[in-house]
């Protein structure tokens, strides 16, 4: 019995440990204060992760939240999915395209054509805060990671770096550890069903935090009631942002509970 009960204290203490980060980067406070418009402040007309979408965005005094992939020329697109067609009605994965190719593809059935990495620096130019997610394939985590850090080396504006992929968040840590780092997560039993089981238990249950420690945790605004986040955030006071918000009430929610807001479909 007593061996039992010190098995399971020293799981407990396991658990707890492996669900932290990292606490107290100076440029956190930059973050913070802020709304990110999801995708860029789109709406009918003015597609998502579009420059428009961002355009309106930094008009209106947003921060941004957008979506990288790594091009086969090794340049850095915006878009959301690999698969071109939900965006573009094209066949395809932007992975495989360069970037000549981009402008040949229409977002949405507007003129809005696929946006490159430096096209959005440029229009942001350190006006309003950044939050890059980092969108691997095929196993090229690390080769997005570089790309995306070298393109923001001269770069003197606020932004942080996320992924679901804890590859990225890792390879963060251990090549780039003054920049900002967080770790997307959900509840992946729900949303996830045919992920493997031990995936979903380490996703879910932030347990990667113990080889990213992430300086922000990155939940989704409806599971965000989970022990680990829980723990994450109140026990090691690793800093919360909640996505993806689609209403007042629920902005506010968030606001109220110290989450950084990332928004869609309404304007706060």
């Amino acid at each position: 019995m007593i061996a039992a009960v010190v098995i399971l204290l020293f799981l407990l203490m396991c658990y707890i440990g492996s669900v932290g980060g990292r606490v107290g980067h100076p440029g956190l406070k930059d973050l913070l204060g802020w709304s990110y418009a999801h995708r860029g402040l789109h709406r009918e007309g003015i597609p998502e992760n579009s420059m428009a979408a961002f355009r309106a965005a930094l008009d209106h005094g947003f921060g941004i939240e957008f979506d990288l992939h790594l091009l086969k020329d090794g340049n850095l697109a915006v878009m959301h999915d690999s698969l071109l067609k939900r965006t573009t009605g094209a066949e395809g994965r932007i992975e495989d395209l360069t970037t000549e190719d981009l402008k040949n593809y229409r977002l949405e059935g507007t003129e809005e054509t696929i946006p490159t990495f430096r096209q959005l620096l440029e229009l942001y130019d350190g006006k309003a805060p950044l939050i890059v997610e980092l969108k691997p394939v095929d196993g090229n985590h690390a080769a997005l990671c570089a790309a995306a850090c070298r393109m923001l080396e001269d770069y003197r504006g606020v932004y942080c770096m996320e992924s679901f992929d804890p590859r990225c968040v890792i390879w963060l840590k251990n090549n780039r550890p003054q920049i900002i780092r967080g770790q997307l997560a959900e509840n992946f039993f729900r949303s996830d069903p045919n992920m493997s089981l031990p995936l979903r238990i380490l996703l879910t249950h932030s347990l990667s935090h113990f080889f990213s420690m992430p300086d922000f945790t990155a939940y989704k605004f409806a599971d965000r009631k989970n022990l680990s986040t829980f723990i994450c955030r109140k026990l090691y006071g690793v800093q919360g942002v909640s996505w993806t918000i689609r209403s007042k009430a629920d902005y506010d929610t968030a606001v109220k509970e110290g989450w950084l807001p990332i928004f869609e479909n309404f304007i706060p």
